[in-house]
């Protein structure tokens, strides 16, 4: 009789005993966005944030397609920069990239890009020229590993130059530098040594991405347009060229253009450069190769 009892007892639980079977526990991704304040009141997001979203979701689909910096600076709260005056902008721990986008209204652009990490700690430094800023505005990707991140802009130019600057956490429609380096390969290039990559009309930009093996990177990347007529010139020096590759979108309207790459550096610190396509014109484009007709010399 105590048998029988016993059983209908542990049948009488084996209901509760499933109810507290463990579940698995089902992924999720959860963003954190800062929200950047340029030295003084936060700026409001702009309508790029990103949410979360099916991967099939069309929004998500229109994200990952590439987008001019004009449509990056229209996603985004733009802020002047008077000549000769710095703004700053900090970041949660979270963000491991940020685009910065400079810009003007057509007058020549002078400015100083660097990354602060703490107090004295200045990772990564970019010097950028402009001849027109508005035909051929300024778009980087700053890799920014760690904490206490934070992105200065330096308008080093006159009081009668102002620009505008703008700061964008979403990176969905950028592709990352390994992306870029897989796509394109890479090309090593020696202390000293010169690059140029010319390429066709139907380019309308072209991503470059230089990096090390973790020593120092110190380049020179300039855009031609004709023999020695430069439209666009960046200096840029990285403490790790492997940790903080550096990442540039170059708009290149018009014709006749070459991209330049300078290893500004002694030969015991050669650098590896990956230059590929990011929007092309389909209407402009022959029957060529798959790569745009970009050809290194």
């Amino acid at each position: 009789m105590k048998l029988n009892v016993g059983i209908l007892a542990l049948c009488a639980l084996a209901p509760v005993a499933n109810a507290f079977t463990v579940q698995t526990r089902r992924s999720s991704t959860t963003f954190r966005m800062s929200t950047p304040s340029f030295g003084g009141a936060p700026a409001s997001q702009g309508t790029g944030s990103p949410g979360l979203q099916s991967p099939n979701s069309p929004s998500l689909t229109r994200a990952t397609q590439p987008k001019t910096t004009r449509e990056v600076f229209d996603d985004v709260t733009p802020v002047i920069v008077q000549g000769g005056s710095l703004r700053t902008c900090s970041f949660l721990e979270t963000v491991d990239r940020v685009t910065v986008c400079l810009k003007t209204d057509g007058r020549p652009l002078n400015a100083n890009v660097d990354l602060w990490q703490g107090p004295d700690n200045t990772p990564q430094k970019m010097s950028v020229y402009l001849e027109d800023g508005s035909l051929s505005p300024f778009r980087a990707v700053i890799e920014s590993p760690g904490s206490s991140n934070t992105v200065s802009i330096r308008n080093t130019g006159m009081i009668e130059f102002p620009l505008v600057a703008g700061l964008e956490v979403d990176l969905s429609g950028v592709e990352s530098p390994s992306a870029v380096a897989s796509r394109a390969g890479l090309r090593t290039i020696q202390g000293g040594a010169v690059y140029t990559v010319p390429f066709p009309p139907s380019v309308q930009s072209v991503v470059v991405m230089l990096k090390t093996d973790g020593r120092p990177l110190n380049a020179r990347l300039e855009l031609l347009q004709g023999p020695n007529n430069k439209k666009q010139e960046v200096e840029v020096y990285t403490e790790d060229g492997n940790a903080r590759p550096f990442y540039v979108i170059v708009d290149t309207p018009k014709t006749g253009n070459t991209i330049r790459i300078q290893n500004t550096a002694t030969v015991e610190f050669p650098i590896s450069a990956a230059v590929a396509p990011y929007i092309v014109d389909e209407s402009l484009v022959d029957s060529g190769p798959a790569s745009g007709g970009m050809t290194w010399s």
